[in-house]
């Protein structure tokens, strides 16, 4: 429950209550963050979205602490009048809306760029016009692949920080050519960046943009078949719990040699309430937010959620816990990936003086024991149906 005393800044200044325009608040991201938010500010949020299900426990019933602090709006901002009224009513937006799903890049580009870049054009118009701040959702997908994955194989400049880490305000963004669709929702992303960039830099925009690393936790994706599309393929750590879940191999594309870093969601949120809550240090940055100690292989990956989930689960492993996929069975054509994803944390640490604090072990455990308890009945439940022709 939010406190009753007066909360102040990382500057020692009082925080005023904040009226919060969150589009895409029923998704992942969104959930967690009206959790923050209402659990631990005065702060009201106008939440815009198609679905309700992951927030659903926050808006009923009116007995909860924060009620008529938080109101929902269904709506899709492609095509909805309302969207600028409640910019206007707002102090703040955040913008999350995406399609953000690796599988749809190649099988649905346009889709990925006009959610990503055409649909979020609006938003960033209305903020602009009406002198509203702007706290705004890309990827860490804007920098493509590394300088270093064009060296040789074998040369040692690849284990030089300045060919992998990625820098803010200095990595270059770097794409696959135009046949490669995978690049489509990166390119989408930073164009819409480089628009509200230009925005703040021409007209004035109060802006922050955030680079999300990989932010893992509880509601993360979909579960294929129970609370998504069957042919659904979701992230890919969905997608391996949804293999756990059903004890089937878990697929490496190209053999799993991709390396990631992973965040937890809740690590993540402390960052972005700082951000809302800091504007003198937050406004005209672009904030890479991940966990650079939570560095894997797709491949590491898997093998620790596999320990992780006999654990949790109390089920033994599977003799052949993986299977190698190729990209192109996997996504089809057109598939490209980036070989590192390691994000420099300098400015925000230095804005901001966050640094995430969970490790990736702690929190494949976190998540892998919600995902158990909330899916495991229903997947048993549907695996054990007749299929039907």
């Amino acid at each position: 429950m939010a406190s009753s005393t007066v909360r102040v800044d990382l500057d020692g200044k009082p925080i005023n209550q904040l009226t919060i325009c969150m589009i895409g608040a029923g998704g992942f991201i969104g959930s967690h963050l009206c959790e923050k938010i209402l659990n631990e500010t005065q702060h009201k949020i106008l939440a815009l979205d198609v679905y309700n299900d992951k927030i659903k426990h926050l808006l009923e019933p009116d007995s909860l602490s924060w009620a008529g602090r938080i109101q929902f709006h269904r709506i899709n901002i492609k095509h909805d009048s309302r969207l600028e009224g409640l910019i206007k009513m707002s102090d703040l937006t955040i913008n999350l809306a995406a399609i953000c799903t690796p599988a749809d890049y190649n099988t649905r580009p346009l889709d990925t760029i006009y959610s990503n870049f055409v649909d979020a054009l609006p938003v960033v118009k209305y903020c602009s016009e009406n002198g509203k701040r702007l706290i705004h959702f890309s990827t860490c997908e804007v920098y493509g692949k590394t300088i270093g994955s064009f060296l040789p194989k074998d040369s040692p400049l690849r284990q030089d920080p300045a060919y992998y880490m990625l820098k803010e305000d200095a990595s270059p963004c770097i794409f696959g050519s135009i046949e490669k669709q995978r690049w489509s929702y990166a390119c989408a992303k930073q164009l819409i960046e480089r628009l509200v960039y230009a925005e703040g830099a021409e007209n004035g925009l109060e802006f922050t943009i955030v680079r999300p690393f990989n932010w893992i936790g509880p509601r993360m994706d979909f579960i294929p078949g129970v609370d998504g599309p069957s042919e659904g393929v979701p992230r890919v750590l969905a997608c391996f719990s949804n293999a756990l879940l059903r004890r089937e191999p878990l697929k490496l594309v190209d053999g799993g040699e991709s390396q990631r870093t992973f965040v937890y969601i809740k690590d993540a949120i402390e960052a972005v309430l700082l951000m809302i809550e800091n504007p003198s240090r937050a406004n005209g940055h672009i904030f890479n937010v991940g966990n650079p100690n939570n560095e894997v292989t797709v491949r590491q990956l898997a093998e620790m959620m596999t320990a992780v989930y006999a654990n949790v689960s109390g089920e033994p492993a599977l003799e052949k816990p993986t299977v190698d996929v190729s990209s192109k069975e996997f996504y089809g054509e057109g598939y490209d990936d980036s070989d590192k994803r390691i994000p420099d944390m300098t400015i925000i640490n230095r804005q901001l003086g966050w640094n995430p604090k969970t490790s990736l072990w702690d929190l494949l455990d976190s998540t892998l024991t919600y995902q158990h308890k909330t899916y495991a009945e229903a997947i048993k439940k549907m695996m054990s149906q007749p299929t039907t022709s």
